[in-house]
């Protein structure tokens, strides 16, 4: 065999070779780093202990789950008077002088020196799409002390994670200051047996503007709604609106997206259901996410320190058995492979584009049965739609396939290849977006200013990703993105519209039906 062949076998070997990922991060090596791990339920306490540790450390950063989350503790650790600063994929805001960070998990430095780190939702280490971020933040944070929080369904792999890299573990256990009581009956299909302090939680947009018209149709109560797809300044606003005391607004409506971070003050959680659509078909929401959600039932401190789980019409059974369940635990957390691999595996297969280079890779790496490799099919989708865009570099190209954008959604993905082509052409990229005229008075109306913000969202992704001189407009963009934040607050609060499918699924059933004299679900 030639030498050449050997060195090229050598080099794709070594690319695909994603055992012992410890050894990625020599500087973290070199530290004897302590890892304390907080570990217990929603309502425990767990992540006050580790906030408390990080500010009061010389410096410290804290790796949240959520933009949304790493907004509410850089707003709440400068009120303290600890100098703290905020990254996220979308905005950096630099404070004088600052010894802290806020971030999101994707975007912490392993290069960056800390004296204390925390880690929040450490147990999304497992989850089979973002699992990575928190791998890599784990094994790679240079700091002195990484203080973890989560449940305990990943203690077992970060025992074995800690012994590969040497550093000390330390587990401290919590219980639920407050039991959580799950009642002995459901709502009984009927919306006037919603009370104040109620979250419903729905697994759709369209569900949870459909219950939010029959609420404030057939009851005295305001909703509050909150989803993933909202902003995250808009979600605040709703969450601050939903916890003040004495106003009208005194029911929640949201999905399992205040499962993680903001504060709220719910007395009972209502599972309007306990069906979902998991990406491919609808099933049962697995036993470790009800916990999750309902957990956040009472709050210690607020109106509501004692927590209740309910449902409106069926699944009181499963919802009893999924709380009664033990956590299941963790087999593997996740593993993706890091650019500077890919880029090497790439030197050997030229020939080949990104998506079967990325398949090709993902396919014949081998990984120690600590690790799993997490999902790309959203990438893969961004990649075939910027077939066509010529001129990219693989680096360009990566990181476009990384931008925050919903594939489902064509509009948002037609802005993302009109971005990409712009970048290949020229290097400048402009907004492409004209600020909308007032707040939506329907719902097609309220859809386009969620996309708009979606856009501008990616874009300011793109200009952090790219830099500000191929994407010049970040100050234009961060003004329109606040300003439409604020129209979509100003709908939710003045209108009451029903809502449209947006994605239709295949299978998926149709939404079930509620009397429109008695409002009750039929």
């Amino acid at each position: 065999m030639a030498a050449d062949d050997l060195t090229a076998r050598d080099l794709m070997m070594a690319a695909a070779d994603l055992t012992a990922p410890q050894t990625w991060y020599p500087s973290a090596r070199a530290m004897r780093r302590r890892v304390v791990y907080h570990c217990g339920p929603t309502n425990s306490g767990k992540t006050h202990n580790a906030l408390a540790s990080f500010s009061a450390a010389k410096s410290g950063v804290y790796c949240s789950p959520l933009r949304l989350l790493a907004m509410e503790i850089f707003d709440k650790v400068n009120a303290t008077g600890v100098s703290c600063s905020l990254r996220t994929g979308q905005e950096v805001k630099e404070v004088a002088f600052a010894s802290h960070l806020a971030c999101t998990i994707e975007m912490v430095s392993t290069e960056e020196i800390y004296e204390v780190a925390v880690v929040d939702e450490v147990q999304m280490m497992a989850d089979p799409v973002r699992g990575s971020a928190w791998t890599r933040a784990l094994l790679g944070l240079r700091a002195e002390e990484i203080h973890l929080c989560g449940d305990d369904s990943v203690l077992s792999v970060i025992r074995k994670i800690c012994a590969d890299t040497g550093d000390d573990l330390l587990v401290h256990q919590y219980e639920r200051f407050k039991p959580l009581v799950v009642e002995e009956n459901t709502l009984r299909g009927y919306f006037q047996n919603i009370r104040s302090g109620d979250w419903v939680v729905a697994f759709s947009r369209k569900k949870i503007f459909e219950i939010k018209l029959a609420i404030e149709t057939y009851t005295h109560h305001k909703c509050c709604v909150i989803y993933g797809s909202l902003p995250p300044e808009t979600r605040r606003q709703q969450a601050e609106l939903f916890n003040q005391e004495h106003n009208e607004y005194d029911v929640l409506i949201a999905t399992d997206a205040v499962g993680m971070g903001l504060n709220l003050n719910i007395r009972r959680v209502v599972f309007y259901t306990l069906i979902k659509y998991d990406g491919e078909k609808m099933a049962s929401v697995p036993a470790s996410q009800v916990k999750q959600i309902a957990g956040r039932a009472g709050r210690r401190g607020s109106a509501y320190p004692h927590g209740l789980a309910t449902t409106f019409k069926y699944d009181l059974c499963y919802l009893t058995r999924c709380l009664e369940e033990p956590l299941e635990e963790a087999e593997k957390v996740g593993l993706f492979p890091t650019f500077e691999q890919l880029e090497m595996f790439a030197s050997q297969f030229p020939e080949l584009t990104f998506n079967n280079l990325l398949n090709k890779l993902c396919n014949t790496c081998r990984i120690d049965d600590t690790y799993f490799i997490c999902q790309h099919d959203n990438m893969k989708k961004v990649d075939d739609m910027l077939e066509g865009v010529h001129g990219l570099s693989l680096k360009s190209r990566y990181g476009f396939c990384l931008a925050p954008v919903n594939t489902r959604n064509s509009e948002a993905m037609d802005h993302l290849l009109r971005f990409a082509n712009n970048y290949s052409e020229s290097h400048y990229v402009t907004m492409g977006l004209e600020m909308p005229s007032g707040y939506a008075t329907n719902d097609t109306q309220f859809l386009d200013l969620e996309t708009k913000h979606q856009v501008l969202s990616m874009y300011l992704w793109l200009a952090q990703h790219f830099g500000k001189d191929n994407f010049p407009h970040v100050q234009e963009a961060q003004t329109m993105s606040t300003n439409i934040a604020d129209l979509l607050g100003q709908s939710l609060a003045k209108g009451c519209w029903k809502p449209q499918l947006r994605y239709q699924f295949i299978g998926q059933p149709f939404s079930q039906r509620y009397n429109e004299v008695t409002g009750k679900l039929l």
